[in-house]
């Protein structure tokens, strides 16, 4: 069973989380109000995912966010929250959240988020993702610069980078392509280098901005 932490400042809003998790079998491990409590929830209860909401008091979503990447910690971060303004989508994925979806998704939707996140994968409501591509090529919100120019890719890391965009987890990508996991593991961290990107979504925000998803 997957075990997720629900961190939200309304009461109400974690406890309608938990029930709807509870009836599709994934169980919620923990919950915290802020940022600093989720931190502590975090740590002693290593969840599978968590569900963050971004706009909260003293410590927000982008405060968690970042401390968790500051302090090494590598859990799959889903933002559930009421906010969809392009900068905010940006400031959260580019601080390592892996999956960003409103608060008015199905339960069938919220459940296949935190198993894909689970699995490995990322996931961004489609019509956050549609909007925010266009926003990035339009050069309306900004997107941070690689540390080294983008390589050429071949046209196998292509296909790997457009599943990565779909927010395909490897063993998925794999049984895509008819590859070993292994050898897109390898795909992926070569993708990486190639983009001078720190983690997936960072690698998928660079080739959205510069046109690499033929």
């Amino acid at each position: 069973m997957t075990r997720v932490v629900v961190v939200d400042d309304q009461t109400l809003v974690r406890h309608g989380i938990r029930t709807l998790l509870d009836i599709a079998h994934v169980e919620v491990v923990g919950e915290a109000d802020d940022g600093a409590a989720a931190l502590e929830v975090i740590a002693q209860e290593a969840p599978d995912v968590v569900l963050l909401d971004l706009r909260m008091p003293r410590y927000d979503g982008l405060w968690t966010l970042r401390h968790l990447r500051d302090r090494g910690i590598e859990v799959p971060v889903l933002v559930l929250t009421t906010f969809d303004d392009d900068t905010l989508v940006l400031d959260a994925l580019q601080s390592g959240a892996r999956g960003y979806l409103l608060k008015d998704v199905t339960v069938e939707q919220l459940t296949y988020a935190v198993q894909t996140l689970a699995d490995g994968g990322t996931l961004i409501a489609p019509s956050i993702t549609d909007r925010l591509l266009r926003a990035i090529r339009a050069g309306a919100v900004p997107t941070p610069e690689a540390s080294v120019p983008a390589q050429d890719l071949t046209d196998r890391e292509q296909e790997v980078l457009r599943l990565m965009a779909e927010g395909y987890p490897n063993r998925q990508i794999a049984q895509a392509l008819f590859l070993a996991e292994g050898t897109v593991k390898n795909h992926v961290s070569t993708i990486l280098l190639k983009l001078g990107a720190r983690d997936r979504t960072n690698a998928v925000l660079r080739a959205l901005r510069d046109g690499l998803l033929r």
